[in-house]
């Protein structure tokens, strides 16, 4: 057996699969730590809304892609945290919610008009169509519900809607399932009962004055 060599660099693959398994998995490490520092850096204020958004659309997407390289070998993110140790709780809440918290929260106000009043109306249409024409995977619904509530959080009083909460929590379901997972019927109707729900208040709540003026 030839003695250790301490200065010899220590080869974690043998053939090119398992570098590019490795190099993809040192790749959604990075994107973890990165979104931590972003989290927490918006937590203190330290980062505007407007450059926090986008930063963090980028690397949920960058997130979700990482994933898909890694396969099989990343059961799930808690499993890979905790087989490198990683404390990045900020992280990983943003990764099951699945959009940026100026999204989740309504934090980014803005001045509503009736161009946004028209595409989070067609948004709302969209999405209670995909369920009537009984769209159930998560491939499918996930993005129509993210739009959704893209344009939903635009409006300052949404914050305070009892439909955001109900939507919000539909988002964090459907992020967790696989692309190919569907929901139930029950979840279905529950689901369309909601959204249904939330596009009335949506509409109370304009009419009756309710969301902040500029």
């Amino acid at each position: 057996m030839s003695p250790l060599n301490l200065d010899e660099e220590a080869r974690l693959y043998t053939t090119n699969a398992e570098r590019e398994k490795y190099e993809s998995q040192a790749a959604l490490f990075g994107v973890i730590v990165a979104l931590d520092y972003l989290e927490r850096a918006y937590v203190r204020d330290s980062i505007p809304a407007s450059e926090y958004s986008p930063a963090c659309t980028r690397l949920l997407s960058q997130y979700k892609t990482m994933l898909k390289l890694v396969g099989d070998s990343v059961p799930s993110v808690e499993e890979f945290m905790r087989r490198y140790r990683m404390d990045n709780p900020a992280a990983l809440h943003r990764i099951k919610v699945g959009v940026p918290a100026t999204v989740e929260h309504s934090s980014e106000a803005g001045v509503e008009t009736g161009k946004w009043v028209a595409e989070t109306t067609q948004s709302f249409i969209t999405f209670m169509d995909a369920l009537k024409l009984r769209l159930r995977a998560k491939d499918q619904l996930h993005p129509l519900l993210q739009d959704l509530m893209t344009g939903y959080a635009r409006f300052k009083g949404s914050k305070d809607w009892e439909g955001r909460s109900r939507l919000v929590g539909w988002l964090i379901a459907l992020n967790g399932m696989k692309a190919s997972d569907e929901i139930t019927e029950e979840q279905s109707r529950q689901l369309l009962f909601d959204v249904d729900h939330a596009y009335a208040e949506f509409f109370r709540s304009l009419s009756s004055g309710k969301e902040s003026e500029s």
